[in-house]
């Protein structure tokens, strides 16, 4: 996904909230390897434009080597660069998340948890992509126990099946011309999103995650469900469409 460099207004000078739109989460990479001068600057940045949308958290990954190819030095290296930039945001009164996902050191919940010990900083928090968590061979009720006094954020999508995952691969995704297929519904897919919502808090907060065609279809019929899911949890918290 191409890194945000979007304005903080709409075309006509207004920023989304004049239309009462609310932005939960700037999605970026935060550049880890590079220059620290180039970190510092980025996250400056994203840091701005946030706060023109009022957006209270930035999502990054953490790294680009999963857990079993990098070295210590290299976690270590992550560990550091994070712990810098969630220091940054804080002073911004903003949060960092980093999502789980695969070929980043939160690829796994052991993963997760070591990199969050070595960070060791509060305003580093978890973006929760049950599917990525699947998708990294976790139980993933086991791993929301297990991560929950970290989790800031959901994302919430769904596969036909494992042999379809790499539908999610950055490179197709992101790709206008990428295959689509394989992609379903959040209640369609394999993995069993019913039982999994019962286990929000009241407060969680997350977006439907959407990369396919018929959005304006899918969308509204999965962001009802979703809701309809989890309407009993006193205080809940806001669950929106995304993409």
């Amino acid at each position: 996904m191409p890194a945000i460099s979007a304005p903080a207004t709409t075309p006509n000078g207004s920023p989304p909230t004049a239309y009462g739109l609310r932005v939960p989460m700037l999605s970026d990479y935060l550049p880890l390897d590079a220059p620290l001068e180039t970190l510092t600057e980025r996250t400056a940045e994203l840091a701005r434009l946030a706060g023109s949308w009022g957006a209270p958290r930035l999502r990054t990954f953490a790294g680009t080597k999963g857990s079993a190819a990098a070295s210590a030095d290299e976690r270590a290296h992550v560990a550091q660069r994070l712990r810098m930039a969630a220091s940054q945001l804080a002073d911004q009164g903003l949060r960092l998340v980093v999502e789980t996902h695969p070929g980043t050191l939160a690829d796994t919940t052991a993963s997760l948890l070591d990199l969050l010990d070595a960070v060791d900083h509060p305003n580093l928090r978890v973006n929760f992509d049950t599917l990525h968590v699947w998708e990294g061979g976790d139980d993933p009720l086991a791993a929301h126990a297990r991560l929950s006094p970290h989790i800031d954020y959901y994302h919430l999508k769904n596969v036909r099946s494992r042999a379809d995952l790499s539908v999610f691969e950055p490179a197709n995704v992101y790709a206008a011309a990428g295959r689509r297929e394989g992609m379903t519904g959040l209640f369609e897919g394999a993995l069993d999103y019913a039982a999994f919502l019962k286990t929000l808090p009241p407060q969680a907060e997350g977006s439907l995650e959407w990369f396919g065609e018929a959005s304006f279809s899918v969308l509204p019929t999965d962001l009802f469900r979703l809701r309809s899911a989890t309407a009993g949890r006193r205080g809940a918290g806001a669950l929106h469409a995304a993409r």
